[in-house]
């Protein structure tokens, strides 16, 4: 059997995979089975931030994995610690958690929030108030957190304890965190599995408002929006809040596994031993990868980000068959008149890979891409669309 094959054999069907094989690649060009090069435009869905095979981020794994390759969480080992300490210096934050994943992240998150919110206010005091077309995980309780019905429907009963209020309106909100016991206000800045859209950034502050009025706790969900893909270290930092817990995954690893749950001032103490754990959370080569990559994500690269993403933002917006682009950085959402779909699969055919958000292309390029391969991979995008060579 070819990989295909064996893949449709002997793999959980929960994937509608492109059909390609892909064998190996650098920096943002990738390679199928037929030796056909692509530019990713997806990055493992954010993930390989610096791109394929990084020549920093590998040198750093290889030297972790030929030292300690994992640890009991019994002991103490370097990369963890220090990898915290960067996440706290960066953030304000107070302490962190690792975990493998962005739902163990919001996992985390969700039962440092009760456990806050039980010990000040009593165990009545549960309910997490996310908001409608946001995505927080796969788990059941992460699902649960998930404001589409679209991911529930096969998995009830849910775990209880989560309300939904429409994301910007600002009365519907307070209506919901009433009628409540709440416990903390969890959202993404940008929408990411919901359409890239961004949240406006009055409802942003009304959020921190009624957080400090009511004393709730507010989560921010970074996962996919962390770590320099929105054109900051965090999106939250375009909105100028304080949250108390904040949750990333997927680009932190630059390719390995591994969440984090950076706890705040208030709930930085909300554990003790015993409370929570993971076998595998802190592992050191994944924070050995991480530290990598997060000791380049600078000033410098935030603003080439920036630059990029205006480029693809004048390149596509008004581009005939394209309806509106939406997102922050390089987390970005085409809407076009086309079927995503058939726009995926026309760019596929012309070498480059791009995915889907809802009825919009997704573009989650590295954040150093080559200007080169950006305009190339623009001008592909465009012309499936059904525009002009730029």
């Amino acid at each position: 059997m070819n990989i295909k094959e064996k893949d449709n054999t002997y793999i959980a069907n929960t994937y509608s995979r492109f059909p390609i094989v892909l064998t190996e690649g650098k920096g943002s060009v990738v390679f199928d089975e037929d030796g056909k090069q692509y530019i990713d435009m997806n990055t493992g869905i954010a993930v390989n931030i610096f791109g394929l095979c990084d020549d920093v981020w590998v040198e750093a794994v290889e030297k972790q994995l030929s030292a300690l390759q994992h640890v009991s969480n019994l002991y103490y080992s370097a990369p963890d610690a220090t990898l915290a300490e960067m996440l706290c210096e960066r953030t304000g934050m107070k302490k962190v958690f690792f975990s493998n994943s962005g739902a163990e992240a919001n996992e985390c998150a969700i039962k440092a929030a009760r456990k806050y919110a039980a010990g000040k206010k009593g165990p009545e005091y549960s309910t997490i108030i996310t908001l409608k077309n946001s995505f927080h995980g796969r788990t059941i309780t992460t699902l649960a957190a998930t404001g589409q019905d679209v991911f529930h429907k096969d998995f009830l009963p849910l775990t209880d304890g989560f309300d939904y209020a429409e994301a910007n309106n600002v009365n519907d909100l307070k209506e919901k965190v009433a009628k409540n016991k709440t416990a903390a206000i969890m959202f993404e800045c940008v929408q990411g599995e919901g359409g890239v859209l961004p949240l406006e950034r009055d409802f942003v502050n009304e959020i921190a408002a009624i957080c400090q009025k009511e004393d709730i706790l507010m989560i921010v969900d970074e996962v996919q929006t962390g770590n320099g893909r929105s054109g900051k270290l965090y999106s939250y930092m375009h909105y100028g809040v304080s949250p108390d817990i904040v949750t990333t995954a997927k680009g932190l690893g630059g390719g390995l596994p591994l969440g984090a749950t950076m706890l705040g001032e208030k709930v930085s103490g909300v554990f003790e031993p015993g409370s929570h754990g993971s076998t595998f959370g802190g592992n050191p080569v994944c924070c050995a990868g991480a530290i990598s990559i997060l000791e380049r994500i600078d000033d410098e690269l935030l603003k080439k980000v920036c630059d990029k993403s205006k480029f693809i933002i004048d390149s596509l917006s008004g581009a005939k068959g394209v309806k509106s682009v939406t997102g922050m950085g390089l987390m970005l959402g085409i809407e076009t008149e086309k079927d995503a779909s058939e726009v995926i699969s026309e760019c596929m055919k012309n070498g480059v890979l791009v995915i889907k958000a809802k009825n919009k292309v997704r573009l989650l390029p590295a954040l150093n891409i080559p200007d080169e391969l950006l305009s190339k991979a623009v001008n592909v995008i465009k012309n499936a669309c059904g525009g002009e060579k730029i």
